[in-house]
């Protein structure tokens, strides 16, 4: 079972490393990872998508937990959080496909950002399924070259 923790840790030099090297001491795969500031300069948040069972998730989230760094540490679920992923494909085009690529990208709300005689670069953002859906759809055409953030996410807040 895939398991997105949303960790909040101080912003300075090394966090990053010192939270990612908890995972490699533990033989824990990290499927994906996102750093980035907060909407508080000195905080921020480490979105870390990570394979295993809830023993796996207790043990990770308890380990989180004792860095210095940390502030907080949540398991958020796919049902109650936000997801988000933002690729850049390049995929080979010719005169006649470039528009059914084009179709494709803004069937899935794409963006063209370039354009060759040769290529196509798009750029997606979505959820991760649509993600994959376009990539795909692409595939056949020849991916060239592909970009992807990881997943970000924020925790749906309860009605007041």
């Amino acid at each position: 079972m895939r398991h997105i923790l949303s960790v909040l840790v101080r912003n300075h030099a090394g966090v990053l490393s010192h939270v990612a090297g908890l995972f490699t001491r533990r033989s824990y795969n990290i499927e994906s990872l996102v750093a980035g500031e907060t909407e508080d300069p000195d905080i921020s948040r480490i979105t870390i998508v990570v394979a295993g069972d809830e023993r796996v998730l207790e043990q990770v989230s308890k380990q989180l937990g004792k860095l210095v760094d940390v502030i907080s540490v949540s398991d958020l679920k796919y049902d109650r959080a936000v997801t988000r992923e933002l690729s850049i494909i390049t995929v080979k085009s010719t005169a006649k496909t470039r528009y059914e690529i084009i179709e494709i990208a803004e069937v899935f709300g794409a963006k063209v950002v370039d354009m060759s005689e040769k290529t196509i670069t798009i750029e997606i953002t979505g959820e991760e399924r649509v993600i994959k859906n376009v990539v795909n759809l692409l595939r056949p055409f020849g991916i060239e070259e592909m970009a992807r953030t990881g997943l970000i996410a924020l925790g749906l807040k309860s009605p007041s």
